[in-house]
């Protein structure tokens, strides 16, 4: 397949825009809102607020930087490729893929065509991976900027590039001949589920916050692929197995049958992607009622513990374990998106209220931040 015969991408005819509807904010006030953020985020004071940097042996080229971990990691790449896409900042989306490209693409060896990253183990552990939620990001927001910008018009393919990453993710092991040394593709070949990392070692273990089924709809009407959509099914089923009945609380990593994984069976940070992901789905495809269900239960557990009270990590059932997280408050307002609770008005206004992060922590809650309020700004949009 070539970029010529990428298929263009439907998205939903409406996006809902919680800020101005749910809260009265004009079109101006949301616009200099993301354009702060955006500017410190990308261009802010680089010792205490910025994240994008430039590579400088070559200033064609940037990346997102880890602050806390002091690490490149593919989620950040590709959050900021998500980023720049959706505000249509070319320039800066074309510096952080040349990056990926020259510096975290692996280019021989078993695990060649994947991208470089760090992954957090159950153990509280900081070890090189292959980040199968780092390289979904950066394969949509390749399409995403085909769709957007064109993929003749400049000197990236990117409908090309989005493409060899998607046969990479969708059939490591026939290119490799197999199973070579260990490297597996990116998703199981009979549940559909996208694996914790490629490799025969996470065998029937998956993260939950990984499963993205809005982008593999995406993925099935661009390619014609019908895997796609049989994994966008799956995926949405496992959220269901996983979801606490009760408090709605998405462990970190869990098997494939739905059972969390020891050292993983929390909720913590990385599961905030997870409601980021849920709320997608429900705005692009709108397929699943279980999803305002699990909205407005998710709601109403945070709503229990107090809005300046709730903390940032539970056990599943509810018992707090950690501190307050800015990152948990904007992805609480996201959730207010899908929710029908008259309760959801506080959690948008909430993560509308909530200044960015500064420091050593600024990274993820950043990341997420503005990803946040271009959701709730109806301004995460499908190309």
């Amino acid at each position: 397949m070539t970029s010529d015969e990428l298929r263009p991408l439907t998205g939903p005819p409406e996006y809902p825009n919680a800020l101005r509807d749910v809260l009265g904010k004009t079109d101006e006030e949301i616009a200099e809102k993301i354009d702060d953020r955006f500017n410190q985020l990308f261009y802010g004071d680089p010792w205490t607020e910025a994240i994008f940097y430039p590579d400088l042996s070559n200033t064609d080229r940037a990346y997102i930087w880890d602050v806390l971990h002091e690490q490149v990691r593919t989620e950040g790449i590709g959050f900021g490729m998500i980023i720049t896409v959706e505000l249509d900042k070319r320039r800066e989306f074309d510096r952080l893929w040349r990056y990926a490209k020259v510096w975290l693409e692996r280019t021989s060896g078993p695990s060649e065509g994947y991208f470089r990253s760090w992954c957090d183990t159950p153990a509280g552990r900081t070890v090189r991976c292959t980040d199968p939620f780092g390289l979904q990001q950066l394969a949509m927001a390749l399409l995403f900027a085909h769709g957007r910008w064109g993929s003749g018009t400049g000197g990236i393919d990117y409908g090309a590039d989005a493409i060899a990453l998607l046969e990479v993710m969708r059939h490591k092991e026939t290119l490799n001949g197999g199973v070579d040394d260990g490297v597996t593709n990116t998703f199981d070949a009979e549940t559909k589920l996208v694996f914790d990392v490629p490799h025969v070692d996470a065998a029937d273990i998956t993260r939950p916050s990984a499963a993205m089924p809005a982008y593999y709809e995406l993925w099935a009407q661009a390619t014609g692929d019908p895997f796609w959509s049989e994994a966008a099914a799956r995926a949405r089923e496992h959220w269901k197995a996983v979801a606490h009945p009760r408090t709605g609380l998405i462990p970190v990593r869990a098997r494939f049958d739905g059972t969390p994984v020891t050292g993983s069976e929390r909720f913590g940070s990385e599961s905030y992607r997870a409601l980021l992901n849920i709320a997608l789905d429900h705005v692009w495809f709108g397929v699943d009622p279980w999803q305002v269900e699990e909205a407005d239960r998710l709601l109403a557990f945070f709503s229990s513990k107090g809005m300046d009270y709730y903390v940032g990590s539970y056990t599943l059932d509810g018992v707090a374990l950690g501190a307050r997280e800015s990152a948990l408050i904007v992805m609480n307002g996201v959730t207010g998106l899908v929710a029908t609770t008259e309760e959801r008005a506080k959690f948008i206004e909430a993560a509308w209220a909530t200044e960015l992060t500064t420091g050593q922590p600024r990274y993820y809650s950043g990341m997420l931040h503005l990803l946040s309020l271009l959701t709730l700004s109806g301004q995460f949009r499908v190309y």
